[in-house]
């Protein structure tokens, strides 16, 4: 088969499209013919070398993709799958070729409602929203959610989630055409993080209480800011680095306010774990999707040879929703 390689790390010149060895089936896994893949910033960091797949996972990046079934391996008989099914699935690596092993609990059927290739922007998204605002953070009806990078993939799958249970839902980004497609969605507050402070906007906004959950793309340079801005009881939940790694926390502020935050990833977790997210998306998620309360948001698309090509859109920023490879 052919995949994208990164034979050294560097810039997105560093991604190779070449011939490599199919996948091997081991226990539990089933092989999917890819028709299409996403960009995620996690593919950015593993092209830097910043960030290695886990133990036993392919080597080539790619965190979700959609295809069809053409093999299944030892132990998936019974799972339900066949050969020739439609799927998504949820991937630690090896999106970018054109085949891939899946354990079989990370599959998950295409969503009525939605093209082959538009579903391969959908689990990574839904996986990490669903898992970190629902599962631990407990996001409720009448609450208020902030999603730091309300018109990325992460950020506009939050708003459309959140407002499907009765949220409210603030939201930074930068500019006003982002800002005008987050509220396209149904973002209710909407703060240009270029112009104006998300604290003070989010307090003026909310009667000075503040957000229930925030969802935090940014890491270090955030951390004060976002304790301030959380309500008493409120829940940070940190899931990207863009700004950095280390940062100080006035553990006084988080007493006082009676406040917790969680830091999860998504790719290192053990198979049980992501299997058990993968089935409650498609509890919860997926009746959304079919009845037509929750879309995916797509940008644009590129052949997956041109991978270099959708990295360097993703790196520019001015993208709304998912970038998608798709196979030549």
């Amino acid at each position: 088969m052919y995949a994208i390689t990164i034979p050294e790390p560097g810039g997105p010149e560093a991604l190779v499209w070449a011939e490599v060895p199919d996948p091997v089936l081991t226990e539990g896994e089933v092989l999917v013919d890819v028709a299409a893949s996403a960009v995620n910033r996690a593919d950015l960091l593993q092209r830097q070398g910043n960030y290695d797949p886990p133990p036993g996972a392919s080597p080539y990046p790619g965190l979700e993709c959609a295809g069809r079934i053409a093999a299944l391996g030892p132990g998936t008989e019974g799972s339900g799958w066949s050969v020739g099914d439609e799927v998504c699935a949820l991937l630690s690596g090896g999106g970018y070729a054109e085949k891939v092993a899946v354990p079989v609990g990370q599959l998950l059927p295409i969503p009525d409602g939605v093209d082959l290739v538009t579903a391969a922007g959908l689990p990574e998204v839904t996986a990490t929203v669903w898992s970190n605002v629902f599962m631990i953070a407990h996001l409720r009806p009448g609450e208020t959610l902030l999603a730091h990078g309300g018109a990325s993939g992460i950020g506009t799958m939050a708003i459309q989630l959140a407002k499907s249970v009765g949220a409210r839902v603030a939201v930074t980004a930068g500019g006003p055409e982002k800002l005008a497609r987050c509220a396209e969605l149904g973002a209710d507050i909407l703060i240009d993080y270029r112009e104006q402070d998300f604290v003070e906007e989010l307090k003026k906004a909310t009667d000075g209480v503040g957000a229930d959950v925030i969802l935090d793309i940014v890491g270090a340079k955030y951390l004060g800011r976002n304790v301030k801005a959380l309500a008493v009881n409120g829940r940070l939940a940190v899931i990207g680095l863009q700004g950095g790694v280390k940062g100080e926390l006035n553990l006084a502020a988080l007493l006082g306010k009676r406040a917790a935050i969680t830091a999860t990833s998504l790719r290192g977790r053990p198979l049980g774990e992501k299997a058990s997210i993968v089935a409650a998306v498609r509890e919860h998620v997926w009746p959304l999707i079919g009845a037509g309360q929750v879309r995916p948001i797509v940008d644009r698309t590129f052949p997956l040879s041109e991978a270099a090509e959708a990295h360097r859109a993703l790196e520019s920023g001015d993208h709304v929703g998912k970038i998608l490879l798709l196979r030549p």
